[in-house]
């Protein structure tokens, strides 16, 4: 049996939204937490939808569900942190996964610009919004790197539906 024998093959389609959740889960993915400052105080959200755009402007994005709670503090915010989690922050994870109120379990300060900024993170961006895109169900959102901050560490990683760390081949 050849490995292309082995792959299961579908259609993505109204119907099909499990087995697509499924095939974008065999992307391995490093985890991010995205704070912001809101009427409402400093707000967080995970995402591992996070990439480098351009270094010539500095671009990133990350994408937000539209249909999530919080979004609406994104879709308003003019100045944002993005965080990558290093492979001890997955309890930080958890916690901003449920909830966007999360800093009491944080060490973290305010930027110049009043963004929330979480300590013990391998990298941090520090944001102005650039841009915001249609991105179906999510809004890929892009920002432009003011500062970064970068420490050395071992990644939290998401694959399948869990996370894990990073493991270097022998």
């Amino acid at each position: 049996m050849t490995m292309q024998d082995s792959m299961s093959h579908f259609r993505p389609g109204p119907d099909m939204g499990r087995e697509l959740r499924g095939a974008l889960a065999r992307f391995g993915t490093g985890v991010t937490i995205v704070t912001t400052n809101s009427d409402a105080g400093p707000v967080g959200i995970t995402a591992n939808s996070f990439s480098s755009v351009s270094l010539d402007p500095p671009l990133v994005l990350w994408s937000a569900s539209r249909g999530s709670r919080r979004y609406p503090f994104f879709q308003e915010a003019e100045h944002m942190a993005i965080h990558v989690l290093g492979e001890s922050q997955m309890d930080l994870c958890r916690a901003f996964s449920a909830s966007a109120h999360a800093f009491d379990q944080a060490d973290w300060q305010s930027s110049e610009n009043g963004v929330p900024l979480l300590e013990g993170c391998l990298a941090r961006f520090e944001c102005e919004r650039y841009a915001e895109y249609d991105g179906g169900d999510h809004a890929i959102i892009v920002g432009r790197v003011l500062k970064a901050s970068v420490r050395q560490g071992m990644p939290l990683l998401f694959f399948g539906g869990q996370f894990g760390q990073f493991a270097a081949s022998a």
